[in-house]
């Protein structure tokens, strides 16, 4: 029976003590929450409206959702320490703790955090934006996504190709915006009038469909070599058809020659040190003679 009463007084005490915190500090609690989440609310508002508001002045997209999204995390860090006051919880023991924690952490994510860095920095400089076509450290796609650690590229064939935003900065980026160019070159004869080559091939060139219209076909004379002359060429093409359209034009252009009777040059009786294969990036290098 002892023990009943010990029970009922210990639970009739945390009663007490529950009762007493709850009129003490009841309300400056519900104060507190409700004042948090209606900042939450207020800042996400502030955020999106401050992208909406970039949007609205062409801003790019990148660049705005970067900007709503430093804004809306000041608002709820603010809106965290001013949580905390009411609480009555000093913060500047958090503030160095908070510091010493941030230094631990980069050290030991070294790698991710110059993601990020390297991302603010694209996002600022805006070297290329989403819809691009862009080539870097040996890969070629759209740009579609920018984000603060790895941007995303789409590859002519639909593949997605990620890359570290740190392996971008510092690079040489080639944008050529929403088109790429397809090179190429083949040599001719000295005493096949390259005047009525240029003309067929440019003629050739015009008729094809996937081009970019804005941009007429380039066809000159390139370079010389022994015996003969480097006819050079540069059609604009759209940026996920590169491969597609590279063949297209170099059939046409083949095409075009055969049906006038133009033949390539040939080097019978000559040694020729071969080149590497064209990796499909830019022109053909013509084999020099020896």
């Amino acid at each position: 029976m002892e023990n009943v009463n010990e029970n009922i007084e210990t639970v009739s005490v945390w009663i007490d003590f529950a009762t007493d915190f709850a009129i003490e500090y009841g309300f400056q609690i519900l104060g507190a929450v409700v004042f948090l989440l209606f900042g939450l609310l207020v800042a996400n508002w502030i955020g999106n409206r401050l992208i909406g508001l970039a949007l609205a002045k062409n801003i790019d997209i990148t660049l705005s959702q970067f900007l709503g999204s430093v804004a809306k995390a000041i608002l709820i860090i603010l809106l965290i320490i001013i949580t905390l006051g009411n609480f009555g919880v000093s913060i500047a023991p958090l503030i160095a703790l908070a510091g010493a924690v941030t230094f631990g952490v980069t050290l030991a994510l070294q790698g991710p955090i110059s993601n990020f860095g390297a991302g603010i920095a694209i996002i600022l400089t805006r070297p290329f934006v989403i819809g691009n076509v862009i080539t870097v450290q040996g890969v070629s796609g759209v740009v579609e996504r920018i984000s603060l650690g790895v941007t995303f590229l789409t590859g002519e064939d639909g593949e997605q190709i990620a890359v570290p935003n740190k392996e971008i900065v510092g690079q040489v980026i080639v944008n050529s915006m929403e088109v790429r160019i397809v090179e190429s070159n083949f040599c001719i004869s000295a005493d096949v009038d390259a005047d009525k080559v240029i003309r067929l091939v440019q003629e050739a060139l015009e008729k094809i469909e996937e081009r970019d219209k804005s941009q007429a076909p380039q066809v000159g004379i390139q370079d010389f070599t022994y015996g003969g002359l480097v006819i050079g060429t540069r059609v604009w093409v759209p940026g996920l058809q590169y491969f597609e359209d590279r063949y297209i034009i170099n059939a046409a252009i083949y095409g075009a020659l055969q049906d006038n009777g133009i033949e390539l040059m040939k080097f019978a009786g000559t040694s020729l040190a071969l080149p590497k294969l064209n990796e499909g990036t830019g022109p053909a290098t013509p084999p020099p003679i020896l």
